[in-house]
């Protein structure tokens, strides 16, 4: 998953990005104006927003207004130093789906975050389940008929996205547009490398295969077989 941090305090969104990489494995992306991180939200698919209220240049409340304007439907947590009521109302109205009030807990911004993410997969519980397959999303535990899997970081990053979307063909493109922030570069054959790990470690003794390959097009996590022209 990726998500964007616009936040003006540096130590604030280093400290919250560093905890979204250790504890969720995110890629996360940092803007310190409003100006900035608007652009950056209308140009990349993210999967959460966290956005701090008094920014430089664009506050976030003409950030959020502007991204429901154009349709964009990123789930968005507020930052806010604001608690009355009134204000929150108004956020909410406007199109934010949260809010946590500063100072937080971080272990309450991080509840949130993820339970937003996973509102916006439409997925009502930490755990995905696909055939006999079961992924623990709080855990990051991954279980194929009873047993665990050991997967690394990245080839459970590729897997939990798979499984956010079963049965739809994702392709290489969208899979690094939401795996790596803009301080990775991407080389051409690394989505390959880790379904081929995800393969051997999930499908190579199961009469069931779940990992699919459908040349041209991206990779789908099903219990069925795909259309022709997929391995």
């Amino acid at each position: 998953m990726r998500v964007l941090i616009v936040e003006d305090e540096p130590r604030l969104a280093e400290n919250l990005a560093r905890s979204m990489r250790e504890t969720a494995g995110y890629a996360v992306d940092i803007a310190g104006d409003g100006e900035t991180g608007l652009e950056m939200a209308l140009q990349n698919p993210y999967d959460l927003m966290v956005l701090d209220l008094m920014l430089p240049k664009l506050e976030g409340s003409g950030v959020l207004r502007h991204l429901r304007n154009e349709h964009v439907t990123t789930p968005v947590l507020i930052l806010t130093a604001r608690e009355d009521k009134a204000s929150v109302v108004s956020l909410l109205n406007s199109g934010a789906d949260d809010y946590v009030a500063k100072p937080f807990d971080l272990g309450e911004f991080l509840a949130r975050a993820k339970a937003l993410i996973r509102r916006g997969k439409g997925q009502a519980t930490p755990k995905l389940q696909i055939a006999d397959l079961e992924i623990n999303t709080l855990e990051r535990r991954v279980t194929r008929d009873g047993k665990e899997v050991t997967l690394t970081p990245m080839e459970y990053r590729v897997l939990e996205y798979l499984a956010h979307r079963p049965r739809a063909v994702i392709s290489k493109s969208e899979l690094l547009e939401h795996l790596y922030d803009f301080n990775w570069e991407k080389f051409s054959n690394v989505i390959e490398v880790y379904i081929s790990g995800l393969r051997r470690k999930l499908d190579n003794d199961k009469p069931l295969k779940l990992i699919h390959t459908l040349r041209g097009h991206g990779y789908s996590l099903r219990t069925d077989e795909p259309a022709e022209g997929a391995e």
